[in-house]
């Protein structure tokens, strides 16, 4: 504690150090400086107090912990830190909405006038009542599969416009409008205010969701919100902001706080984004990114059609090297010889074939005239037939008055028989192979096709027609 030793002018003000807190008067106030370090020298004898509460804020700096603590009955917080030399000696699972008992000891600044509690020992007591209420809430909408990956939507890949649900004139607002300008420039906004904490932000938040979810231009809905105490958090964590963000048709981003802190809306949204600048680059593409890509692919696609072409070119000079085509009427010369002998040959083949078969015809011809009727006709001889066409082989089956017909070489005629008549064939006919012979059927039935279209057979009448 500093000491002052007050120097007092004759007939002026004493200087402010001087003057003690509870002497201080209109014309003789006391200074800041002596203020503080008074307000200090009292809060030094109190000495270490336990005190129970619940965490609402617990924050990790440089190795120390700088958070607050709510009472369990009323809304009343107190700032405390923990420097890292205690810290290795506290239990390690310390987090938001820990229900602790903890030592504390009061510490005042007298350089920035700040207050708050150094602690040296902490122990758990059990949930906090904010935290269990948070458990159950979490464990009920798991149990509805609305944390499940399945029915999380997917961002298109660039938004004609954006929606932003976030406080008026924040940095978070700035944070998305900047970033994401900086990606994709001419990317649109389509900006909700709502406010971010106290009771008014579950339902202008879900006012504001579901005018942007009901405009056709939105194709994609951020909530924006910078850290801070999770107190002031528990708006997005409330059942009913959860449940409208699920029924929501248009992707849904949550980018509330920093990247420690996870309301429950960071489980239900179909994206959760660490930071407002994080959400920016999630919902748009980078426009140099993208121009590179674009670049790298078209060199592929040049490089790989160039390939191509010089292949199919290198192959084409192979098949054009052949000597089939590089000079094809060698290939057709060859051929012509060939044709030549075999056209020769097949000529040859023709000819001797027609020549035998020619002779053939003539021998046949001649056999066909040696054995058919007609040569006996032609020899005087007639063939007898019966009214039925019956050939006439017997004479007494032809008796006095039946009436025959007679075929003779050229023509036929009509005759009735008189009856048999004895010795009518002179006995020197009667010898001659050619009076006797009779012809075979077959060849009777060959000359009666052309004759009568009936005869089956040749007959020799009794003597010459």
């Amino acid at each position: 504690m500093t000491f002052f030793q007050p120097e007092t002018v004759p007939g002026q003000a004493p200087p402010p150090d001087s003057v003690h807190p509870r002497d201080s008067r209109t014309d003789s106030p006391t200074s800041v400086s002596r203020l503080n370090d008074t307000i200090r020298g009292f809060i030094e004898r109190w000495g270490s107090v336990w005190v129970e509460g619940e965490i609402t804020s617990f924050n990790r700096r440089g190795g120390n912990v700088f958070g607050r603590l709510k009472d369990l009955g009323t809304e009343s917080t107190v700032a405390f830190r923990i420097w890292s030399s205690t810290l290795n000696r506290l239990p390690a699972d310390l987090k938001v909405g820990d229900h602790v008992v903890a030592c504390v000891k009061a510490d005042y600044f007298p350089r920035t006038g700040d207050f708050s509690f150094s602690i040296s020992a902490m122990r758990h007591v059990g949930l906090g009542e904010q935290l269990e209420r948070l458990e159950r809430l979490r464990v009920q909408l798991r149990s509805e599969g609305l944390f499940d990956p399945v029915r999380k939507k997917k961002l298109p890949f660039l938004p004609h416009c954006i929606g932003l649900i976030t406080g008026e004139n924040s940095d978070a607002e700035k944070d998305v409008h900047r970033n994401a300008e900086l990606r994709w420039p001419r990317v649109r906004f389509r900006t909700k205010h709502a406010a971010v904490q106290g009771e008014r932000c579950v339902p202008e938040t879900i006012a504001a969701l579901k005018a942007l979810d009901a405009d056709p231009e939105v194709d994609v809905i951020v909530i924006a919100r910078g850290g801070g105490d999770p107190q002031t958090l528990l708006g997005f964590s409330d059942e009913r902001l959860l449940r409208a963000v699920a029924s929501a048709s248009t992707p849904v981003v949550s980018a509330i706080g920093h990247e420690n802190d996870r309301p429950l809306l960071d489980e239900v949204a179909d994206v959760r984004a660490s930071t407002p600048t994080d959400a920016a680059k999630r919902v748009v593409p980078d426009v140099s990114e993208q121009r590179a890509l674009v670049a790298q692919l078209r060199a592929r696609l040049t490089g790989r059609l160039t390939q191509r072409v010089l292949h199919d070119i290198a192959q084409l000079e192979q098949i054009r090297s052949r000597p089939a085509l590089r000079t094809p009427h060698s290939m057709l010369t060859s051929r012509a010889q060939e044709l030549w002998m075999l056209s020769n040959r097949g000529r040859d083949v023709v000819d001797r074939r027609v020549e035998r078969e020619h002779r053939r015809t003539i021998e046949l011809g001649a056999s066909l005239r040696a054995l058919s009727p007609l040569a006996t006709l032609a020899r005087g001889y007639a063939i007898a037939q019966l009214a039925d066409g019956t050939v006439l082989r017997d004479a007494s089956r032809a008796p006095a008055g039946t009436a025959l017909t007679l075929t003779v070489e050229h023509g036929t005629l009509a005759a009735h028989s008189d009856g048999t008549v004895v010795d009518a064939v002179p006995q020197a006919d009667a010898a001659a192979p050619t009076a006797t012979r009779e012809p075979d059927a077959d060849a009777a039935a060959s000359a009666s096709t052309p004759l009568d279209a009936e005869a089956t057979g040749d007959g020799v009448s009794a003597g010459p027609a």
